[in-house]
C-alpha cells in the first residue's frame, strides 16, 4: 500500500536539454546540454494546480495529462509514495519541437521532482529512485533511452535496450567526454514533431548503410572521448538525416554548409535544430554568417548536467 504523503513538502528539480544521435547514433547515443528547465512541486492536501511559465506555455495542458505531472505520479507511486493533491510550476527554457529533448527534460523532471518529494520522508522505506530506475522508467514514457538516459546523467551517453524479457529493458552508461570538445547549437524557428519525422525512415535499410552507420557510431565513440580530431568522419550517418532533409530543407542546407567548412555537424535529435561539436574557439565565418541570416539562433552550449534536486540528494547508483 503507498504512503501518503503528507502536504507542505516543496521541492524543486532542474534538468537538462538533449541531443539525441549525434549523426550516426540513432536511438542510443545522447548529449546533455546546459539549457534547463525548472519544475517545482508541492504536496497540498487535495486537487491538482499547473502554473507553466515561458517556453511554449500557451500550448501545454493544465492539468493531469500534463507530461511533468504524469511523471511526478508514476515517480511516487514507483517508489511507493502517493500525494492527496499537488501543485506543479513548470518554467521552460528548453524550446518545443526543435529536436532537443524537451519531453524527456519534462518527464526525467517530474520523477527527480517525485525523487525530491520522497527524499524529505525519513520512513525507512523512503528510498529515492535510483539512476537505473530513473533512466528505465522516463524511457518508458519515451520509447527509446538516448535523450532520457543523456537527462539522467548528463554529459555524453551510450543508451541501448534489452527486449529479451517481458517488456523492454533500458540501460545507459556515461562517455566522458572530451575536454577540448565545443558545442555549438543553432535553433531555428521552424518546428518539427519527432512522431511525424520517424515516419519518414523506411522500415528496412541496406546492408550496407547498416554497415556504415555501425562503423560511424563505433568510430563517435571514440571521437567524442579520445580523438576529436575524428569527429567529422565520425558523424556521418545514412540512416536518418538524408532521409529528414526534404521535410527540414533550411537544417539540411545549414549542416551542407557547416561540414563544408570543417566542422562536424549534425542534426539534433529528428531536427531541426543543428549541433556542431569542434575543436576550435569558434564557427568559422560562412557558417556564423549564414545561420542568423537563414533563421537560426547560435549558442555555444557547455555539456548539460545530471538532473538534480532539492533538497540536496545525491541520485542513488
Amino acid at each position: 500500500m503507498a504512503i501518503a504523503l503528507p502536504a507542505g513538502l516543496i521541492t524543486t528539480a532542474v534538468v537538462s536539454a538533449s541531443s539525441a544521435n549525434l549523426g550516426p547514433g540513432f536511438d542510443s547515443l545522447g548529449l546533455a546540454l546546459n539549457l534547463c528547465d525548472e519544475i517545482v512541486v508541492e504536496t497540498t492536501e487535495s486537487g491538482l494546480q499547473v502554473v507553466v511559465d515561458g517556453e511554449s506555455a500557451d500550448e501545454v495542458p493544465r492539468g493531469p495529462s500534463h507530461l511533468v505531472v504524469r511523471a511526478v505520479q508514476h515517480g511516487l507511486q514507483a517508489a511507493g509514495f502517493s500525494a492527496g493533491g499537488l501543485v506543479v510550476r513548470c518554467r521552460n527554457v528548453i524550446p518545443h519541437s526543435r529536436g532537443l529533448g524537451s519531453s524527456a527534460a519534462a518527464v526525467v523532471g517530474g520523477l527527480g521532482a517525485a525523487n525530491g518529494l520522497v527524499a524529505q520522508m525519513d520512513s525507512g522505506d523512503s528510498r529515492p529512485l535510483s539512476q537505473a530506475q530513473l533512466i528505465q522508467l522516463s524511457s518508458e514514457f519515451e520509447g527509446h533511452p538516448d535523450n532520457a538516459a543523456a537527462a539522467v546523467l548528463g554529459g555524453a551517453v551510450v543508451s541501448w535496450i534489452d527486449r529479451s524479457g517481458e517488456r523492454p529493458g533500458y540501460s545507459a552508461v556515461p562517455l566522458r567526454l572530451h575536454p577540448d570538445i565545443r558545442i555549438f547549437l543553432a535553433i531555428p524557428e521552424e518546428r518539427s514533431l519527432t512522431a511525424e519525422t520517424r515516419g519518414l525512415l523506411p522500415d528496412q535499410v541496406s546492408h550496407s548503410e547498416a554497415r556504415f552507420n555501425v562503423s560511424r557510431t563505433a568510430l563517435l565513440v571514440v571521437a567524442l572521448t579520445e580523438r576529436p580530431d575524428l569527429l567529422m568522419a565520425a558523424t556521418e550517418d545514412a540512416l536518418h538525416q538524408p532521409q529528414r532533409a526534404a521535410v527540414m530543407p533550411a537544417s539540411a542546407e545549414y549542416l551542407r554548409v557547416l561540414r563544408r567548412c570543417g566542422v562536424s555537424a549534425t542534426l539534433s535529435g529528428a531536427g531541426p535544430s543543428v549541433i556542431a561539436l569542434t575543436t576550435e574557439p569558434e564557427l568559422p565565418r560562412e557558417a556564423l554568417e549564414y545561420g542568423p541570416a537563414n533563421g537560426f539562433s547560435i549558442t555555444e552550449m557547455a555539456a548539460g548536467d545530471a538532473v538534480r534536486w532539492s533538497p540536496g540528494v545525491t541520485v542513488p547508483g
